[in-house]
């Protein structure tokens, strides 16, 4: 009895101890086991047991990508101004055993690793390539950063500046001149505001010059179609008119010839038909030769169709 209480005592003990020295690391974490005080083995993510009262997790490594803010760094530009520069650094840590011995306190060493750096890079560039020049000095740091902190374990991502802080002095004088800058700026937008306006009110004068010509033009158009139409109605009245005039002459020359006049009255119609060519609008009258004697002509008329008494006597005309 006294043997069972025994052995049970030891397994509870034995299970203490194994629950003990049971570690479960977690995603993203690595355990750098030491035994007897010397590096071991690392630990990736799952469980493992440790050998109790020899081994020991001397150090537990976060892989994934760490921030760092520094505090502002004093630093001199090449024209001897200082200023402060405030940077953060991004991180990860790639070997958990470089990590754990290569560098005392790695955190304050890539501190004072970025501080030199940081010094060295502005020490070469003036006020104004200083304030101009982020990327450059980012691109620049995290490369000599990275190639420092390799031997340690250590990947730089990037390092970014967060902030440049000149002298008062220099900050008076810079924000002066934004302030000029801002107000050239809006003086030349509002010039430009001004210029297009002018360009739009100009462009709708034109327009509208336009738009009175084109009217003018078409009211031009319509008005001389107008008076073409009326002189066209006009010519045509006047066309009909000479033809029903024509129509009536010619209706009297069928008629005359149906009649078989004598010589006498052909004489006479000829006379008639020159008097009415001498009230028209011609300024010169050719005269046949045939009627030149028209006023004989016309009192021997009279003769042959009268007599003394008044009483119409045929007579031959000689």
């Amino acid at each position: 009895m006294d043997h069972i209480v025994l052995i049970l005592i030891i397994l509870v003990i034995l299970l203490v101890i194994v629950v003990a020295n049971l570690r479960i690391v977690p995603q993203s974490y690595v355990y750098v086991i030491e035994r007897f005080g010397a590096y071991r083995t690392s630990w990736g993510t799952g469980i493992h047991l440790k050998a109790p009262f020899i081994d020991r997790i001397a150090k537990q490594v976060n892989l994934k990508e760490q921030v760092i803010d520094f505090p502002p760094q004093d630093v001199i530009t090449k024209d001897n101004v200082s200023m402060k520069i405030d940077t953060v650094i991004f991180f990860m840590i790639t070997n958990a055993m470089q990590f754990t011995y290569g560098v005392e306190r790695p955190i304050k060493a890539i501190e004072n690793l970025t501080s030199t750096s940081l010094r060295n890079i502005v020490g070469d560039l003036d006020l104004e390539a200083t304030l101009t020049s982020r990327d450059f000095i980012n691109s620049n740091i995290t490369r000599v950063l990275d190639e420092a902190t390799d031997r340690w374990g250590i990947k730089v991502i990037r390092v970014e500046l967060k902030s440049i802080i000149p002298p008062p002095e220099i900050q008076d004088s810079m924000e002066k001149q934004m302030k000029a800058d801002r107000e050239r700026r809006e003086k030349v937008i509002q010039a430009e505001a001004e210029k297009k306006s002018q360009i739009l009110v100009a462009e709708g004068e034109k327009e509208s010059k336009i738009l009175r010509a084109q009217a003018d033009k078409e009211a031009k158009i319509l008005q001389a179609d107008a008076i073409k139409q009326q002189k066209i109605l006009e010519a045509e009245g006047e066309a009909q008119a000479i033809q029903m005039i024509q129509q009536a002459l010619a209706d009297s020359i069928v008629k005359l010839n149906t009649a078989n006049p004598n010589e006498a009255v052909l004489r006479l119609k000829s006379l008639e038909a020159f008097q009415k060519a001498a009230d028209g609008q011609a300024t010169k009258i050719i005269i046949p030769s045939e009627i030149q004697g028209i006023a004989g002509l016309a009192a021997g008329i009279k003769e042959v169709m009268t007599d003394d008494k008044g009483t119409v006597t045929p007579r031959r005309i000689q």
